[in-house]
């Protein structure tokens, strides 16, 4: 038992065996504690269990925990690949007891694993304890039998752990590990404590202790256990050596980095392959927890360390991007106890091929600056300030990755220097903003995301988190409360929350902490990476500095989730419906349904909606996975990934892919890859079923599509089901022929109108007994005039054609009221009278009677209306004069 994969699982299952639940390893981005940048001990993700916050169905707990230490206090990055013990990424195996056992326990649980299960001779041992710990002290003496000179009490901070200025505390118990005597150095607490002979391997922390504002330390009333034991170390011990590189999971990774580049893994540059492989595994699990490279935050120090990694690779002579080839021999190694390597081993190899793609075509370019810029340095030099931050401003090195270069020549840099050049850029890019016009309108979003720096997104991993109100906004002006009843806007430190973007709506939830509570009502982003939650402060007040968890409403991201996956299969459904012209044009998706826009020429017909819908729902039925990966944007198109309309994208983007379908010939491609931000179900299943509601025009040329998911899908159907059962139950016919039945009833309901509005025709005419007969001879001209009702107004003109016909020769006016109060009146002139008699002139008389105005039509045949129905007989004798005056001239 020395293999790493042995070691780690021994352990777990020594303290399963003695009743601890094996929780799996937290991620590498703090979820509860927003003061982290990274995890970076076991305990952390117990941390609200610890305090009494959190209640787990276990009061033992084992972990093997990853951790990273690259950034803040916790920052080993310099040291990496030059010291024994030095790394950004190590595992820490850890036993927990929450309020159940104590000190006895678990020196007992130590003391056995590392002598019996681990066979380690007692003699190679030596514990420390806190110097007035006389509890652990003696407890060690029993158990161990370790003469007392090999217990030794330390009076320092080292053996006294808090978790900070208020909060749990309490002393600690380290175990050293003789590595002998050939190695430099004294036991602890000696005056050769810093040498390299006894390794600290583990540490016991009693938590005993709470500190209470002011200072004063009171007993906790349920103690605790918090223990760690770095892999790296142990395994070092197990396998008799005394350089954790010397493991075999470092061995692995070492000799594919030298079979890669053909140097040699223990000559002169070795340390360059200790670089590459400890990197390699911070850079991967980070990316496999959510964290992808960019200029701020988390994403900044994995950048600091991929391209650190790959300044090695470079060094060792590597002419192609390296490190990405590393990928399978790493997940070789660890992917079976960290199956998120496995599953995000495509996205892990995709973002670090970029990055040093990308890094590769600066380096040359920047070492060569730095060369001509330090050629009269001497040993000892500084670089000026200035040209270290133009370095990393115009070619993407580092501060730190610039001090690497220089440290091998025994060089520095002005750091002071750098940072005026940082702050004199900021100050320009705030006058640039002030004046940029409207965008001047938000020039209060420009400040806070100088002073605080972007927001750092979890969402795409997590729906809770922990974070801390950097700034408050209300009424467009910050301020440092936000009271209840009050509505503003607040800026954490990191988020789970989606700000609105892409499309896709911003994301609702709660904030809270003890005593307080907010709804978040939108999430915004402003400048790109600010997220900005809109609040109303419904218990307590919101101030700065405060910490507090956030909640994103589980059910709205669910469905939003499942219509931004359902927009992107059915627009490339519609695509192979309607042809590769089809381009997405606008979309909106919210929890309740999704909308886009595409670009097409017609109306879609019912038997192409249907078609879409069927290949829609083929690919989720599938339940294929959806994948994501971080890719160049020149890449990511040529590899078929589809841009959004209006979306602006930067040279990184994230490329979802999900399904699979057969082409023409048959074979099997990606079904849809299009370039996104935003969140994504994990199966294609997860959307349940989709079902198109709308089609319609919004432009020339540009169609609308509405859709519903999930549930609300499901109750669109069952409410059309029910619709169509209740109109099945009102024909009386059975479901299946309610249709024809309802069509019959139509066509006969259409005949009865045709037969009505004949018989009402009949009837206004005089019931058919003869329509010349009512003509009168007016000036030597017959005029056939008449007032029906009961006829709609679009007869009119019929029934003058009929009464024409009849006259033979004459003019025929007819006039009708509506049931609104309106009336109608035309006038008709037979071909042989027209010379005479013009049917416009003669219907505006008859207009003017009713109140309207004008008229219009031919010489024979014109029509007019007007407001007041009460008065077509008025309008009769209008036109009768008007006929009578034209006869006689």
């Amino acid at each position: 038992m020395s293999g790493v994969n042995e070691i780690r699982s021994s352990f777990l299952q020594f303290f399963a065996r003695n009743g601890h639940m094996i929780v799996p390893s937290s991620s590498l981005v703090p979820r509860n504690d927003p003061t982290l940048m990274f995890t970076n001990a076991g305990m952390v993700q117990f941390k609200n269990v610890f305090t009494g916050v959190e209640k787990r169905p276990y009061v033992r707990a084992t972990t093997a925990q990853k951790c990273v230490r690259a950034g803040g206090k916790h920052n080993d990055l310099d040291n990496v690949g030059y010291t024994a013990r030095h790394h950004t990424f190590f595992e820490m195996l850890g036993n927990f007891s929450f309020g159940d056992y104590f000190k006895d326990h678990a020196i007992e649980y130590a003391w056995d694993l590392l002598t019996r299960d681990f066979g380690l001779p007692p003699e190679k041992l030596t514990v420390t304890v806190y110097y007035d710990d006389d509890e652990a002290f003696n407890l060690w003496k029993k158990i161990s039998g370790l003469p007392q000179e090999r217990i030794i009490r330390i009076a320092t901070s080292d053996n006294f752990w808090a978790m900070g200025d208020t909060g749990p505390c309490g002393p600690c118990s380290e175990i050293f590990y003789d590595h002998g005597d050939h190695i430099p150095g004294g036991p602890p607490g000696s005056a050769d404590a810093d040498g390299d002979r006894f390794i600290e391997i583990w540490n016991l922390v009693f938590m005993q202790f709470e500190t209470l504002p002011g200072g004063e330390r009171v007993n906790l009333p349920r103690p605790s256990i918090d223990t760690g034991m770095g892999l790296e170390r142990i395994a070092a011990v197990l396998q008799g050596v005394h350089d954790n590189y010397d493991i075999d999971l470092f061995r692995a990774l070492i000799r594919a980095s030298a079979d890669l580049t053909g140097v040699d893994s223990d000559g002169p540059q070795r340390a360059s392959h200790r670089v590459i492989a400890d990197h390699l595994r911070a850079s991967a699990f980070l990316v496999a927890d959510g964290v992808l490279p960019s200029n701020e935050g988390r994403g900044y120090v994995l950048r600091r360390i991929m391209r650190r990694a790959m300044r090695h690779a470079q060094i060792l002579g590597a002419r192609d991007p390296l490190m990405w080839r590393l990928v399978p021999a790493l997940t070789r190694e660890m992917g079976q106890a960290y199956p998120e390597l496995v599953r995000a081993e495509a996205l892990i190899s995709e973002t670090l091929k970029l990055e040093e793609t990308r890094f590769r075509s600066t380096l040359a370019r920047g070492l060569a600056i730095l060369e001509d810029e330090t050629r009269s340095l001497g040993d000892g030099g500084v670089l000026n300030g200035e040209t270290a931050f133009r370095l990393y401003d115009t070619y993407g090195f580092p501060l730190d990755l610039t001090q690497d270069a220089l440290r091998a020549r025994g060089l520095s840099v002005d750091t002071e220097g750098f940072n005026a050049a940082m702050e004199r850029q900021r100050a320009e890019a705030r006058r640039a903003w002030s004046g940029s016009g409207e965008a001047a309108t938000e020039t209060i979003w420009y400040g806070i995301r100088e002073r605080v720096g972007a927001t750092e997104f979890l969402g795409y991993e997590t729906e809770t988190a922990e974070g801390v109100i950097r700034a408050i906004v209300k009424d467009g002006v910050e301020v440092e409360t936000l009271n209840p009843g009050e509505r503003g806007s607040l800026i954490l430190n990191q988020t789970p929350f989606y700000g609105e973007s892409g499309g896709q709506v911003g994301d609702v939830g709660e904030i809270t902490a003890p005593g307080f509570r907010a709804e978040v009502t939108d999430t915004r982003k402003k400048l790109g990476d600010l997220v900005v939650h809109d609040v109303v402060i419904t218990e307590g007040a919101a101030r700065p500095g405060v910490a507090v968890e956030l909640h994103v409403n589980h059910e709205a991201r669910a469905a939003t989730r499942a219509n931004h996956s359902a927009t992107h299969i059915l627009h490339e459904a519609l695509r192979m419906v309607l042809g590769d012209h089809v381009a997405q044009k606008g979309s909106l998706v919210s929890p309740e349904r999704l909308r886009f826009d595409i670009a097409h020429p017609k109306p879609i017909t019912r038997a192409e909606l249907e078609k879409v819908e069927d290949i829609a729902n083929h690919v989720v039925l599938e339940n294929a996975e959806v994948t994501t990966r971080l890719m160049g944007l020149d890449d990511a198109r040529a590899s078929g990934a589809r841009a959004l309309f209006g979306e602006k994208y930067g040279d990184e983007v994230r490329v979802v892919t999900m399904g699979e379908i057969a082409d023409a010939e048959q074979r099997e491609r990606t079904y849809s890859i299009e370039l996104c931000g935003g969140t994504h179900v994990h199966r294609t299943g997860d959307i349940g079923l989709i079902t198109i509601v709308g089609e319609s025009a919004v432009a020339a040329g540009v169609r609308r599509i509405e859709a519903k998911t999930r549930d609300e899908a499901r109750k669109r159907l069952e409410a059309d089901s029910r619709a169509y059962g209740d109109l099945a139950a009102l024909l009386r016919a059975p479901a299946g022929e309610a249709a024809e039945r309802l069509e019959a009833l139509i066509e006969d309901k259409r005949k009865l109108e045709r037969e009505l509005a004949e018989a009402r025709r009949k009837l206004a005419m005089g019931g058919g007994t003869g329509e010349a007969g009512a003509a009168r001879d007016v000036g030597g001209v017959k005029l056939y005039a008449r007032a029906v009702s009961g006829v709609d107004m679009k007869d009119l003109k019929s029934l003058a054609d009929e009464a024409k016909q009849n006259v033979g020769s004459g003019v025929v006016v007819i006039a009708a009221a509506s049931e609104d109060g309106k009336a109608s009146i035309v006038v008709a002139v037979t071909p042989d009278l027209t010379n005479r008699f013009n049917a416009v002139e003669l219907v505006r008389l008859g207009s003017a009677a009713l109140g309207g105005k004008g008229g219009g039509g031919r010489p024979d045949m014109a029509q007019a209306g007007g407001p007041d129905g009460a008065k077509t007989q008025e309008a009769l004798a209008a036109v009768e004069a008007g006929v009578r005056r034209a006869a006689r001239a």
